[in-house]
């Protein structure tokens, strides 16, 4: 008998699927499937979210422990949405599995599945990727052995691990600087008739840590910590609406300490903000023993809503913040509101669901750059393309999918791949190469691996006008010695750069290179383009088999790289600056 899938996965959750045709399963690949029992729901029949989380954090520890070899604590654990709830009577499946070691943590990712057995339905409820430690052993700090990606879908999530690390080593600092200079912007706190005291939704209370809450280490489940920060939240929630609140998000944090057997856990939590069908409460656990003073394990911030007898979020009543902290919690709950639905819509959406150019500014930039280089090392991460030609070891091959052509060229060079990464990031000089780049300015240095660029191409007919793009260039350097520098390209639309008369707006969907270092001397090069309407007139004939002028483009590639191998690398951009017109200059480095 086969299953129904009422959801259709996305990407992240690609990686779970049963591959039932191969005999090959990963060997930190955890499972657990629990009946949903009246003692593990709330008074409306549906699971309660702590108890799922305690029941995801221990399988995803469990996996962490089977690659570590040791005991693990968790770490970190990134926004978490919740698509349906779970009813008694109903089988929740998690699986659990390591996509990559670094030197002592390592990502496990999550997915839970809910299962009908009357009628065997079976539905997404939601995915995480948790961070686990490796706890030190008495010979000293674990070093952790490489997770080995073995089929295409690891080593997509491998790849992407990395990218992941790096937005979680940045986030607390990104968020930090985002909500200082959004809240500046937001003026007063709106007053609003009837509104309900923030006061009122105010909850503490107190847990004492026990053995069944830890383990064998004496440290807390992180996910006992989570279930008893729902709990509170839930309190909270109740509070502002009179009724039961349907948790929705949590966003990404970070345990900032460990608690232990003995420890008293004081768990406070407030709603901050209430909009039109939504509430943001913020959660903050602190553990004591003794006289000591309170040490802080975990802040987090969940999004709730309140469900008619439709299923439809019921609009909310409006809060009224206390003075001075209540006010500015108010204003960074509206601030994160928007950071939230920018992450939501530009990280978790589907590749084909993406616009292909979105607005760029500095609150999204963050998200913007994961998604560039994302979807580059998806396409880099594809096996199934076809050879189309081949020309002195130039090779072109095409790739089509969802309606999508895609196409990839290869090549060899005999310089270092740091230096060909620093001579193709610098996009002005593609112009030396690349007749296509007819003019290069730098608009927006953004940061040391983030720039904006305007590149105007000419007419690929007579009478017609040329094409400008304005792309977002996104680098980066390998993590380690499994994975290649990264030159990702994507459109996005600033409101300083709109369109012209002189030339037809394009666009590129992501497009890019992969830089392999083969040996100290050779590197292997690929570039990547997802072919859009304005890209696709420029290599069509090529495809098509009736020119090979990506050849001669490559093969002048290669010698612009040849003849630049021992040149100074290029300066980096922390030396470039803004000019009032938002173009950028250089600057000499003192």
């Amino acid at each position: 008998m086969t299953s129904e899938v009422e959801d259709v996965y996305t990407m992240p959750d690609l990686l779970f699927i049963q591959e039932s045709e191969e005999a090959y399963r990963n060997p930190t690949e955890v499972k657990m499937s629990q009946i949903v029992l009246p003692c593990h729901a709330n008074h409306c029949g549906e699971l309660s979210v702590g108890q799922l989380l305690k029941w995801m954090d221990s399988t995803a520890c469990l996996s962490a422990e089977r690659h570590a070899g040791c005991s693990c604590i968790t770490a970190s654990v990134d926004d978490i949405h919740f698509e349906h709830t779970i009813g008694v009577g109903n089988v929740v499946n998690i699986i659990a599995k390591v996509n990559r070691a670094f030197t002592s943590s390592m990502e496990v990712g999550i997915i839970v599945t809910c299962e009908d057995l009357y009628t065997d339905r079976q539905w997404k409820v939601c995915h995480a990727f948790a961070t686990f430690v490796a706890r030190r052993t008495e010979a000293g700090k674990v070093q952790l052995k490489q997770a080995v990606p073995r089929t295409q879908m690891e080593q997509m999530e491998y790849s992407l691990a990395a990218e992941r690390r790096r937005m979680r080593l940045i986030h607390a600092e990104i968020i930090t600087d985002l909500l200082s200079s959004s809240t500046a912007q937001l003026g007063e706190c709106q007053e609003y008739q009837e509104a309900v005291p923030a006061e009122r939704t105010r909850v503490e209370s107190v847990e004492l840590v026990l053995p069944p809450h830890a383990n064998h280490q004496v440290s807390t489940f992180g996910g006992q910590i989570m279930a008893w920060m729902e709990n509170v939240a839930t309190i909270a929630a109740s509070r502002l609406c009179n009724a039961h609140p349907t948790l929705r998000t949590i966003d990404m944090f970070h345990f900032r300490g460990p608690s232990h057997i003995g420890d008293r856990l004081v768990l406070k939590a407030i709603v901050n903000n209430a909009f039109k069908h939504s509430m943001e409460v913020g959660v903050c656990a602190e553990a004591y023993q003794g006289g000591e003073p309170l040490r802080h394990i975990n802040s987090a911030f969940m999004t709730f809503e309140v469900l008619d007898s439709d299923r439809k979020p019921r609009t909310l009543p409006r809060i009224r913040p206390e003075p001075v902290d209540g006010k500015r919690r108010y204003q960074e709950a509206i601030a994160r509101k928007k950071i939230r639905l920018d992450r939501k819509y530009i990280i978790s959406c589907k590749q084909t669901e993406v616009p292909l150019s979105v607005p760029w500014d500095s609150s999204n930039q963050m998200y913007l750059s994961y998604n560039n280089v994302s979807a580059l090392k998806l396409m880099d991460t594809r096996n199934n393309w076809v050879l189309t030609s081949e020309k002195n070891k130039v090779r072109l091959y095409t790739l089509e999918e969802n309606h999508m052509l895609c196409f990839k060229v290869e090549m060899h060079v005999s310089v270092a791949a740091e230096q060909t990464f620093h001579l193709l990031s610098d996009l002005r000089r593609r112009k030396e190469w690349d007749r296509h780049y007819e003019e290069c300015e730098v608009i927006i240095q953004a940061d040391e691996e983030d720039t904006l660029y305007r590149v105007a191409t000419p007419s690929v007919s007579k009478g017609r006008k040329g094409q400008d793009f304005i792309l977002l260039a996104s680098r980066r350097k390998p993590c380690d010695a499994r994975d290649p520098y990264l030159i990702a390209l994507r459109s996005v639309t600033l409101p300083t750069h709109p369109p012209t008369e002189d030339y037809t707006r394009g666009e590129v969907l992501c497009a890019g290179f992969t830089i392999w270092e083969e040996s100290s001397s050779v590197t292997k090069i690929t570039y990547y383009n997802q072919a859009t309407p304005g890209v696709l007139p420029y290599i069509s004939t090529d495809i098509a088999g009736l020119s090979s002028s990506f050849y001669s483009a490559f093969s002048a590639c290669s010698h612009f790289l040849e003849a630049n191998k021992d040149s100074p690398a290029a300066l980096p951009p922390s030396a470039l600056r803004h000019n009032s017109d938002t173009t950028v200059s250089l600057q000499e480095e003192q």
